[in-house]
């Protein structure tokens, strides 16, 4: 199927309803700047949420001691990290964060913390490096995500836009399901 028709396909299905605004993190969790050490915490969390593509323990590593300044980590009151999001200024539009990922421990989900990792991040980019629009990709029919990225984008008061940024066969692994970029903007901060 072409990316053309991929996106029609996708179009079809209208965008899932916003959750109500996020209840706020629980007042004992803190939002961080991830720290090297924090990596093979992050790669378990990105394991155990059984939807990211799981990348190599040491990638994890090197993402927190070398995108800390655009990632961030939700910790628990003993320190331990609960939940991540990782991105990176693209670098050919300094003014758009991409998130490569976020996630959540099973036992701290639905507590709006996913909500607070995105706007604790995006307020700290937004201060120290500008920030006008957020981008990520989304596999179709990860209603998680795409219900998390409309809520910020109606909290923000910003447009999101879908479209197939890579289709299934650009993937050299079979079965790879389509890459949605969903584009927040623009973010005024």
């Amino acid at each position: 199927m072409t990316a053309h028709a991929e996106l029609a396909r996708y179009r079809k299905t209208p965008p899932p309803t916003p959750n109500p605004p996020n209840p706020p993190a629980t007042s004992t969790t803190h939002i961080d700047r991830p720290r090297p050490g924090d990596g093979p915490l992050l790669w378990r969390l990105a394991r155990d949420s059984r939807t990211l593509d799981l990348n190599s323990a040491y990638s994890y590593l090197l993402w927190c001691r070398d995108f800390a300044g655009t990632s961030a980590v939700a910790r628990d009151p003993s320190g331990r990290a609960v939940g991540f999001v990782s991105g990176y200024l693209r670098p050919d539009s300094p003014g758009t964060l991409l998130v490569w990922q976020i996630a959540v421990d099973e036992s701290v989900r639905g507590l709006g913390i996913a909500g607070a990792l995105l706007d604790g991040l995006s307020a700290r980019v937004a201060a120290e490096h500008g920030l006008s629009s957020l981008e990520t990709t989304v596999s179709p029919g990860n209603l998680a995500s795409e219900r998390l990225f409309a809520s910020y984008a109606a909290r923000h008061g910003a447009t999101l836009t879908r479209e197939v940024l890579f289709a299934a066969e650009e993937f050299p692994d079979a079965g790879h399901a389509p890459e949605v970029l969903h584009r927040i903007g623009p973010l005024h901060f």
